[in-house]
Formats: structure tokens, C-alpha cells, sequence
């Protein structure tokens, strides 16, 4: 197999690893517009950060937003993979308390494979071509 194809094959599942990651980033970012009641108790229970009102979500949904487009479009990865990977870091670790009783939130377990999706885009971002704004 020659080493383009390799590389191609790689780009493929870099791409297939963006655009779930994206997907899901994606939906939790519009959450903070459509519910943001519902981001509200996400950031007290899970991030201690209590009082905040729709306009802070709706300001840290924009900014959100603007990471996750600049993620799947490959825009400057640095950054927004680096962005997407420490904000999932955060998400991930801060349900800690969920990973202790395992059987009642087996769900919250799918954030590991997902943060190992990130770290893999952010390691190998300069293999992930497919569709990217900063390719080589």
C-alpha cells in the first residue's frame, strides 16, 4: 500500500472523527439558544456556576458556536481543536461524581471515547485534510 493511500485513508477516518465530534458539539451548543434553562442547571450542577441568565448563555452559545464552525471546517486547529478538546476535558471531568455509580449513568461513560476523539483530531491535526480550511 502506497504512502498516499495511507494518508488518505487516514484524512477519511480524521473527517469521520470531526464531523461526529462536531455533531455532537454542534447540538450541545445549540442547547444554550433553543434551552437555556436547561444550560442553567447543566452549569450549576455540573460546573458550580449558579445565576446566570439567557444572555450569558446566549453570548456563551455564540462563542461556542464560533469554535465548533471553525473546528469542522478545519479552520486554524491549534486553536479551535485545542478549544474543542478543553472544553470537553471539562465537560468529561466535571461529571465525575456520575462516574462513581456507573450502572445508573452509563451514558455519561460515552464522554471518554469522545474526549479520546478529540485528543486523536488535536494530535494528528495536521493529517486531517478532508474538507479542511488549513490544510497542507
Amino acid at each position: 500500500m502506497s504512502s498516499h493511500h495511507k494518508e488518505h485513508q487516514l484524512a477519511i477516518a480524521l473527517l469521520s472523527l470531526r464531523l461526529s465530534v462536531f455533531l455532537v458539539m454542534f447540538v450541545w451548543t445549540l442547547d444554550k439558544f433553543i434551552n437555556p434553562d436547561h444550560a442553567a442547571r447543566i452549569f450549576e450542577n455540573f460546573y458550580k456556576i449558579g445565576g446566570l441568565g439567557n444572555e450569558a448563555f446566549y453570548l456563551i452559545g455564540a462563542v461556542q458556536l464560533l469554535i465548533v464552525l471553525g473546528f469542522v471546517a478545519g479552520f486554524k486547529k491549534r486553536w479551535t481543536y485545542g478549544l474543542v478538546l478543553f472544553l470537553h476535558s471539562v465537560s468529561t471531568f466535571s461529571s465525575f461524581r456520575q462516574y462513581l455509580d456507573p450502572f445508573n449513568n452509563l451514558l455519561f461513560f460515552a464522554a471518554f471515547p469522545m474526549l479520546a476523539a478529540c485528543f486523536t483530531l488535536y494530535y494528528l491535526r495536521k493529517h486531517d485534510t478532508l474538507w479542511a480550511i488549513d490544510s497542507p
